[in-house]
């Protein structure tokens, strides 16, 4: 979900994301779906973006990642 995101950071089709995440179109759809219900995503129906929640979940997440990275070494 947070690649997805990241892709999508400054607008992406859904062919440029399932090539990106190297991902199905089945899995993505889903995974769009659930992004855009969950308000981390939009859409203007051809266009995919990542919206201002999404983009504090990935800034989030990627803190995560890196106290994870700083626990485990």
């Amino acid at each position: 979900a947070a690649e997805i995101l990241e892709i999508a950071r400054l607008g992406a089709k859904k062919t440029w994301i399932v090539y990106k995440a190297n991902l199905n179109f089945k899995l993505v759809r889903e995974y769009l779906d659930e992004l855009i219900e969950k308000g981390l995503l939009g859409s203007n129906g051809l266009v995919y973006q990542t919206t201002d929640q999404g983009l504090e979940f990935l800034q989030e997440y990627k803190n995560f990642k890196k106290f994870r990275l700083v626990v485990t070494a």
